[in-house]
């Protein structure tokens, strides 16, 4: 480092501060160690830093996967505000498997990382005990499994419900629903599946099970041309679609043209998590805003606060507020 500092013409500390990416570093002074780095190939000795600080630098998001848009858009403003503070950040997908999220929580007690920004599904209520970790640990997601652990989550029963009266504000009365689930009773799919119920319950409208898409596969695009292809194949013909995420709703979208059904015209369709591709389907989608930017910064700033020993007294729960994002594919109210 000192070979560095001499070759740039500045200080050890200026080429610290740059080799962690601290923000207020001038651009010139930045390229100029950056360039006597890469002259010199020199290499941070992780592991003497690590035993040095006792830090990493380092923390994990412990997501089920990265293949669906939500947890990619989730991890890209994660990376982002974790970059803020000078962090790194490890993505880890588990697979929706309970033996890859205790695997996780294991390697971080071993200090692979400075704390962890974890998502579980596998893992149950009866797991409680097991999060209960030596390092700071921040729950995402609808799981709330002890008022002891911090925890930033969104509305999903709300959300839900505001989609679903959505259409019925715009004379929708045959709303099918993709997405509803076979899974533990604090999981996405539940919360959102009461959210469609208690609108319809509100407008004076029972559950039609011939409406209802139970998709235990997945919530990609196939999973929703299929769902909505069931619907149709048992001689209903919903007049509205809600579906627990953007991906569902684009899939049921294609069907539907392709069975020369027009959206919003004929079905009007509804998604959740207002990821990118919503902008760009044909009409565009209407979907909920659950406030992902808003998870990401949350969850990463109190992970940081955890880590300097200044965060508030007690555990957080923090809710990141939701809209619901009309465009083309719903009918004007």
């Amino acid at each position: 480092m000192a070979d560095v500092a001499r070759l740039a013409g500045v200080s050890t500390k200026t080429v610290s501060n740059v080799l962690n990416d601290y923000p207020y570093i001038r651009a010139q002074t930045r390229d100029r160690v950056l360039e006597a780095v890469a002259a010199l190939g020199y290499q941070i000795n992780a592991s003497a830093r690590s035993l040095r600080s006792g830090r990493t630098g380092v923390i994990g998001l412990v997501v089920p996967e990265i293949g669906q848009p939500y947890f990619a858009e989730l991890a890209d403003e994660v990376l982002a505000a974790a970059r803020q503070r000078g962090l790194k950040v490890v993505v880890e997908p588990t697979g929706f498997s309970r033996a890859n999220e205790l695997a996780v929580l294991s390697a971080a007690r071993q200090r692979l990382v400075d704390g962890l920004l974890f998502s579980p599904v596998g893992m149950g209520p009866e797991d409680v005990a097991l999060l209960e970790v030596d390092y700071p640990l921040v729950l995402l997601g609808e799981q709330l499994f002890s008022p002891a652990l911090d925890h930033v989550t969104m509305h999903n029963v709300e959300g839900a419900r505001a989609a679903t009266e959505l259409l019925l504000e715009t004379g929708c009365r045959r709303i099918a629903v993709l997405g509803a689930p076979h899974e533990n009773p604090g999981g996405t799919s539940v919360l959102r599946y009461q959210g469609y119920c208690s609108a319809l319950a509100a407008a004076g409208l029972e559950v039609d099970e011939r409406l209802v898409a139970w998709t235990d596969e997945g919530w990609r695009r196939g999973h929703g041309a299929r769902g909505i292809a069931g619907v149709l194949e048992t001689g209903v013909r919903p007049d509205g679609v809600v579906a627990f995420n953007d991906a569902l709703a684009i899939g049921a979208m294609h069907e539907l043209q392709v069975r020369g059904l027009r959206v919003p015209d004929d079905v009007a369709v509804v998604g959740f998590d207002d990821t990118e591709d919503s902008r760009f389907t044909l009409p565009a989608l209407t979907t909920v805003d659950p406030g992902r930017q808003e998870v990401a910064r949350v969850a990463v700033d109190l992970l940081w606060q955890r880590l300097q020993g200044t965060g508030p007294e007690g555990r957080v729960l923090h809710t990141a507020g939701m809209r619901l994002v009309e465009r083309g594919s719903t009918r004007p109210r």
